[in-house]
């Protein structure tokens, strides 16, 4: 098995924070993981994003020509990524602040919006989380669990008293792809 998502937005909409979130919740599940970050200079308000792939063997190559699933938070990244997620595939739409409506007819794609999703969890700037949450809500890549073990790893140090609140937002995200009707 091997998948690879890219989570994409501006910066600082926490684009490679989530993406680092997957990353030690596969390393903590024993699988085999790439991080690939890539953001402009402008870094908060300019394109941020991020290529996770997991694989429970060697990963072959870090070049991801076709992902299995894409988060996109902005149009920008829909307009970017829609076209790379492979047929079949997982696109998870930011409904908060895309209005456009993805155009392949050949993707499962996830509306979400995340913003309200996040607000109602306690924290509406955690819209990344929320994101994750929902794609692994549905496509179940890693384990709940695990991401919150990742989640105090990554937290626990400087921020531990954001954890409860990541939690949150990962959890209400996480039921949110198992209960959303896909478009």
């Amino acid at each position: 098995m091997e998948r690879s998502t890219i989570i994409a937005g501006f910066g600082g909409q926490g684009i490679l924070f989530a993406g680092k979130v997957l990353a030690e919740a596969a390393l903590l599940e024993g699988l085999e993981v790439l991080w690939i970050p890539s953001y402009g200079p402008e870094m908060r308000g300019g394109t941020a994003s991020c290529t996770v792939i997991i694989a429970d063997g060697l990963i072959g190559s870090p070049v991801v020509d076709r992902a299995d699933h894409a988060v996109v938070l902005n149009p920008p990244s829909l307009h970017k990524y829609e076209p790379l997620v492979a047929p079949g595939g997982l696109l998870v739409v930011n409904t908060t602040l895309i209005e456009a409506e993805p155009t392949r007819g050949d993707l499962e794609v996830l509306e979400v919006p995340c913003t309200a999703v996040a607000r109602r969890a306690g924290d509406d700037k955690l819209v990344s989380i929320v994101a994750l949450g929902a794609m692994i809500g549905r496509r179940q890549l890693v384990q709940r669990d695990t991401v919150h073990q990742a989640l105090a790893v990554i937290l626990g140090g400087r921020h531990a008293d954001m954890v409860a609140a990541d939690v949150a937002a990962f959890d209400a995200g996480y039921e949110t792809g198992l209960e959303m009707v896909i478009a």
